[in-house]
Order: C-alpha cells, then sequence, then structure tokens
C-alpha cells in the first residue's frame, strides 16, 4: 500500500485541513476506503488566490530570469523521478490504473517538467518590422494566478500539463483536483512545495485545493484575482466554465469530451489494427477523452474483422491494477460504473447488438470493485445516442462505411472533434482522411501516443486552445507590443 498523503489541502503556501466538510476517496478495486480528505470552502479558495497573488508579484519571483525559472521545474522533475514508484502507486490506488500505465503517466510528468524547462530557456522574444521611426518589440509578460482545474482519469500527467507551463510563464497557480482522485495532486503538491521553500521562492505559487466542482472550482473560476482558467473534463461543465469566464472576459483553455472515431481501411494490417483499436478503447478501460469509440470498418472486410477483434476483446484480462497482468482495470468509482452500464442498456433498447461484454465481470474478486468487462456494441445508425455521446469506459460501438465520402460523413457527424486513428497502408488514403475528419489530433497507424513537444487540443465542443509544444507557455502569459522612438523630431501633428 503506498503512502497516503496527510488529510491536508495547500492553501496559500500552508498545509492544513480544509473546513469545506469531508470525503473518502476509494479504491475502485476492492471498494475499500484510501483517505478522508476534507475539502476547502470557498473563503479559503479567495485565501488562497490572495496568497497566489502576492506571491506572483514577489520580487523573489517575479524577478527570475527564465532561465532562473527553469531551475525549479528541472528541480521539480528531479524530484517526481525520486519518488516515481510511490507516485505510480498512489495513482494506481487512488484511480484503479495498472500499474504500468501510472508508471508511464509519472514519467511522463517529469518529462513534462524537464521539456517545459528546456521551452523555457530557448524561448524567444521578437523585434518586429518597423514601419516608421521606432524600434517595435512583442513581449510577453505573467497572467498573474492562474487555476487549474483537472479530471479524474490522468491527474499526475494532467497536472504537470498545467502546472509546468503555467509556472514557466512566471505565474502562480490554484491547482483543483477531482474529487475522486485528489491524492496524487496532494502529492504532488508536496513536491513541489519543497522545492518551492529549497529554491527560497514564495510558498503561494502553488495552492492544491480538494473538493466539489460546483463549490471549489467555481469559486476558483469567479474569484477577481484568477486571470486565466485551464480545465480538462466534460463538455458540460467546460460550456459552463466558460461561460463564467465570459463574465470577466477571462482567457480559458478547455480540453473536453470525445466521441473519437478508428478507422479501417480494407487495406490494413489486420494485426496490427486489431491490436490498435483495442488498444485505443480499452486501455485505460475506455476512461479517456482521446478513446477510439466509434469503430468505422470498411464494409468488405466487416464482418471478418468484427468477428476477430470480438473474439481477442473476449480474451482480455480484467483485473486490478496492481495485477501485473491486467489489461482491463476497474473503472475509477461505482457510480461511474453504473453510468457505463446504463449506457450499455441505453444501446439494447436502441436495438443495439451486443457482441461481448455488457455486463459486470461475474466472481468473487471482482465482487467489490467497480469492474465492468470491456464491451463491443454494433447494428446502430451513427445517429444513435449510444454511438453520439461520450461513454468513458470500455464500450465500443462498430459501424461500417462504404467509401471514403460515406466515412467523412459520418466521422464528422458528431459534435465532438478531438481524436482520430486511421488504418491503413495507402498513404495517400491516410492523407486525405486525415485532413477531411474533424479532429485535433489524428494518428495513422498508431494510437494514444502523445510527444509533451506537439500541440494538443480539440476542435468543436472537444475544446479550445492548444496545450504542449514550445507554445504551450505562451497560453500562459500575455503578449505586449513595445515601441521605441528613435527620431529626435517631434511627432508632426501640430506644424
Amino acid at each position: 500500500m503506498p503512502r497516503i498523503p496527510a488529510d491536508e489541502a495547500l492553501i496559500a503556501g500552508r498545509w492544513r485541513r480544509g473546513s469545506g466538510g469531508p470525503a473518502d476517496t476509494v479504491d475502485p478495486a476492492t471498494g475499500r476506503t484510501l483517505a478522508t480528505v476534507h475539502a476547502v470552502s470557498p473563503d479559503e479558495v479567495a485565501e488562497a488566490a490572495q496568497g497566489a497573488a502576492q506571491a506572483a508579484a514577489d520580487p523573489r519571483w517575479r524577478r527570475l530570469l527564465p532561465h532562473q525559472r527553469a531551475q525549479l521545474l528541472h528541480r521539480i522533475a528531479e524530484l517526481i523521478e525520486e519518488s516515481a514508484e510511490e507516485l505510480a502507486a498512489l495513482q494506481t490506488a487512488d484511480t484503479g490504473k495498472a500499474l504500468t500505465e501510472t508508471r508511464a503517466l509519472v514519467a511522463s510528468a517529469a518529462a513534462t517538467f524537464r521539456y517545459t524547462a528546456a521551452a523555457l530557456e530557448t524561448a524567444e522574444e521578437a523585434i518586429t518590422p518597423s514601419r516608421g521611426d521606432y524600434v517595435t518589440m512583442s513581449v510577453y509578460e505573467p497572467i498573474g494566478v492562474v487555476g487549474a482545474v483537472n479530471p479524474w482519469n490522468s491527474p499526475v500527467a494532467s497536472d504537470a500539463q498545467k502546472l509546468a507551463p503555467a509556472l514557466a510563464g512566471g505565474n502562480a497557480v490554484l491547482l483543483k483536483p477531482a474529487e475522486w482522485t485528489p491524492l496524487v495532486s496532494l502529492s504532488l503538491g508536496r513536491i513541489i512545495s519543497g522545492a518551492l521553500d529549497e529554491l527560497g521562492l514564495p510558498a503561494g505559487l502553488l495552492s492544491v485545493l480538494p473538493g466539489r466542482g460546483s463549490i471549489v472550482g467555481d469559486a476558483i473560476v469567479r474569484d477577481p484575482r484568477v486571470g486565466k482558467v485551464t480545465f480538462t473534463g466534460g463538455t458540460s461543465t467546460g460550456r459552463t466554465l466558460a461561460h463564467a469566464a465570459a463574465e470577466k472576459l477571462m482567457p480559458v483553455s478547455l480540453e473536453l469530451g470525445g466521441k473519437s472515431p478508428t478507422v479501417v481501411l480494407a487495406d490494413a494490417d489486420v494485426e496490427q489494427a486489431l491490436a490498435g483499436v483495442m488498444f485505443g478503447v480499452f486501455s485505460s478501460s475506455g476512461q479517456s477523452c482521446i478513446a477510439g469509440s466509434r469503430l468505422f470498418v470498411a464494409r468488405e472486410i466487416y464482418a471478418e474483422f468484427v468477428g476477430e477483434l470480438v473474439e481477442r476483446v473476449r480474451k482480455l484480462r480484467v483485473g486490478p491494477g496492481t495485477a501485473p497482468d491486467t489489461q482491463v482495470a476497474p473503472l475509477v468509482h461505482h457510480r461511474h460504473r453504473d453510468s457505463v452500464a446504463a449506457y450499455v442498456d441505453l444501446a439494447r433498447s436502441e436495438g443495439a447488438r451486443v457482441l461481448c461484454g455488457g455486463a459486470v465481470p461475474e466472481g468473487a474478486e471482482y465482487r467489490d470493485g467497480a469492474y465492468y468487462l470491456p464491451t463491443v456494441i454494433d447494428g446502430l445508425p451513427n445517429s444513435s445516442r449510444t454511438c453520439q455521446e461520450e461513454i468513458f469506459g470500455p464500450v465500443l460501438v462498430a459501424l461500417p462505411f462504404d467509401d471514403e465520402d460515406d466515412l467523412a460523413r459520418q466521422a464528422n457527424s458528431s459534435v465532438y472533434g478531438l481524436a482520430c486513428g486511421i488504418w491503413t497502408r495507402d498513404h495517400r488514403a491516410a492523407w486525405q482522411i486525415a485532413r477531411r475528419v474533424d479532429a485535433g489530433t489524428v494518428w495513422i497507424n498508431t494510437y494514444k501516443q502523445f510527444s509533451i513537444a506537439t500541440p494538443f487540443g480539440g476542435m468543436k465542443e472537444s475544446g479550445l486552445g492548444r496545450e504542449k509544444g514550445r507554445d504551450g507557455i505562451r497560453a500562459y502569459q500575455r503578449q505586449k507590443s513595445l515601441y521605441w522612438g528613435v527620431s529626435d523630431a517631434p511627432l508632426p501633428w501640430a506644424n
């Protein structure tokens, strides 16, 4: 059992118990309580925001040059790596994810801080072309206080993708972890607060504020000292957050839901495609915004491909995240498992054929956990609710397509536009489909591969803005133009 963080929130640089009331966080594999975490109150959010504003303006932070801020990011990466096994075990206990996956996520978090440090050290401002007797410059400055609201499915990686560029940009951050999975974010808060203390930087640069989104998240978004909010989560919550931000004329970054198409053309390498399709939707137990949850297969190979897929899905190993051979771990919470099951019941009512799965696994080892069998469904039109709404679980809907035009129509017939996968040997077809599909990320003959150096984000109701990449830091800064007059003559307006 990993070491569970103390029941304290990080509020304006001080660790103490929140006054917003207790909530249990539960091990999804066993149903047992891991810890009782006390949420913060709106007043404590305001206290954290005030402390963040003071820390962001503190000369010890505000006057640091970019390469000096990069030293903090490098140190955080080192400390994450030193605690990697503990963080991975904690995230497995809190989210149910397989330990192999949480180890990779922790490594990704450390790499995010390292990459962002390097990008910060090499980021350039610009002398822009002059159009008169002046020199023009474009420079970047911190926003001040940033609110970061994160989901429950991959907290350590999501935290790093927001904290690293926000700190690199010279800001202070209010981090709100998901109510169901706060433990690894609190542990990461301990690591970062330790690095701040070690380097003599203001403690209020980071607060970690557990609690319900409707209370704590809302208080963060509406606080007048918060100058930007970055959010990863459901589309409905993102829309509510965007409305609140609009009232403040405050920028937001939103990484929201998806119902991503994964496409198998008739000429695809079948073995590669079968493995990729299963990994794309059943890894993370389908609890991923980029899950390839709509499978489009060329009609001429549809029956054979889906038949083989179903046989292989039936053999996937369901079990606790701590078991080395687990492929499909429990869902994050029993309430979420029930939501996924309700969607499969909806599919049946819409006339679907459940080809495999569609139930809670049997056996004493599954009795207390939030398990659900990997499920493949077909027989539905793309317009059905099952094909249109994000299920966020191990449920794949298969549909045939006739030609490239039919595929583009069906794939783009969705409010979402986050990701897409294409399996084919035909590079021409891959290029054309990739350009026609509305998606922020397209994988060709692979899936769910990520580079911190490559921008990520969605189209349509899958979000606004981009994370990652060299420009990821700029999303947490304000751009300013400077004009330097170089003429001794007065401005010629009152001759």
